[in-house]
């Protein structure tokens, strides 16, 4: 019982529950496509806007929460973002309509990336010093815990109780690692403030910025056909609503396989793993379509969309690698251009949609767009070999 007592372990649980809670708060949407479409008696297309809508958020509220931590020391602000994200999520919750709801996932989003930042820190100044790296991977089991029970689990509940379940469900989480922050969060020895000018100075680079838009453009693909999953699963696969859950586990599935192989081909090759991550994604995009008529090929497409998050621990460290100072806001950028995708994504597809193409035309763009990521590889590339 001790060990339940002991205040690092209830951090830690605190903080897992809180990224828990704000990646299911994330993926759940896709799941609810359908169940919104119908509760407000419009396209799926245009429920769609939701998914956009927090990313637009995430994208907006990276560089506004990381300066608002120039004011605040780690604890005030771990404690601030948790604080602004249940609100959002509440207000989701007492949606009167979908203007409003509309609203509140764009709020949702303001503390996303921050937050991700902010909890490694906190975990990490909580471990001995030579298991911070362990401390911070504790953390982010709330990532697979999302994607794997969250997500899914959202979209059963939705199309039992209906989509305001869910949203109840994402603010007793949220407010649960708020609480236990509350009563148990430490002050950061040594925290200091950030310093304005030294965060600004790796967006000097245009390194910087292309592999940003790697990010932007590369993962627009992944995150246009995911959106429509569940409809896609109702219209082109022609499968009963009780498979969209068992689907987005089989994606969840396939981001620990991306997430893994990401790391382990960047340690290996460096910058030339994302020429590769992106070629398979153009490779996985473009077959989409067919595989996506039988119950087996969608189930084997959906494991290989989970994979392309490879891109995200490659480009993670190549931001690392080439920016040595400020590297709160580049992290925080880099969520930010992610989610800049997660919001092109959708929009780009439901365009494809709509103008008659059909629902599996979503994967025929996203390899558009996949095809554009190599391309601004391959320039990132050519720069760097003409400065060496």
């Amino acid at each position: 019982m001790a060990f339940f007592r002991n205040k690092q372990f209830l951090v830690e649980f605190a903080l897992i529950v809180g990224v828990f809670s704000f990646c299911t708060g994330e993926f759940a949407m896709m799941g609810l496509i359908s169940t919104l479409s119908a509760a407000f008696q419009m396209p799926e297309t245009s429920a769609a806007h939701l998914i956009s809508a927090y990313a637009v958020g995430v994208v907006i509220g990276a560089p506004i929460m990381v300066f608002v931590g120039v004011y605040l020391k780690k604890r005030k602000l771990i404690l601030f973002l948790l604080g602004v994200y249940t609100c959002a999520n509440a207000l989701s919750l007492l949606a009167p309509n979908y203007e409003t709801l509309l609203l509140s996932r764009l709020l949702a989003g303001f503390p996303h990336a921050a937050y991700f930042g902010v909890a490694a820190m906190l975990a990490a100044s909580m471990a001995p010093f030579n298991k911070r790296g362990k401390a911070v991977s504790r953390v982010l089991l709330g990532v697979t815990a999302a994607i794997l029970i969250g997500a899914p689990g959202a979209t059963y509940l939705g199309q039992l109780c209906g989509w305001r379940s869910v949203f109840a469900a994402i603010t007793i989480f949220s407010l649960m690692s708020l609480i236990l922050l509350y009563r148990n969060a430490p002050e950061v020895e040594d925290d200091h403030r950030l310093n304005v000018k030294d965060e600004l100075a790796p967006f000097s680079q245009a390194q910087i910025w292309l592999a940003l838009a790697i990010g932007a453009f590369g993962f627009c693909g992944m995150f246009g056909v995911y959106s429509y999953l569940a409809p896609i699963i109702l219209n082109v696969t022609k499968q009963e609503a009780h498979w969209i859950a068992p689907m987005l586990m089989l994606f969840g599935v396939g981001t620990m396989i991306g997430n893994f192989a990401g790391g382990w081909l960047y340690d290996r090759i460096k910058f030339s793993a994302v020429q590769f991550i992106m070629l398979f994604s153009f490779v996985a995009l473009f077959a989409f379509p067919v595989l996506a008529q039988t119950l087996l090929g969608i189930s084997f497409a959906t494991v290989l969309l989970g994979c392309m998050v490879a891109l995200a621990p490659a480009l993670q460290m190549r931001l690392m690698d080439i920016s040595k100072r400020g590297q709160s806001l580049v992290a925080a950028s880099n969520h930010a251009a992610l989610n800049l995708a997660n919001a092109l994504g959708p929009w780009l597809g439901g365009l494809a949609i709509n103008a008659g193409w059909g629902w599996s035309s979503t994967g025929y763009v996203g390899a558009g767009m996949a095809f554009v990521g190599c391309l601004i590889y391959w320039l990132a590339q050519r720069l760097e070999r003409n400065k060496d």
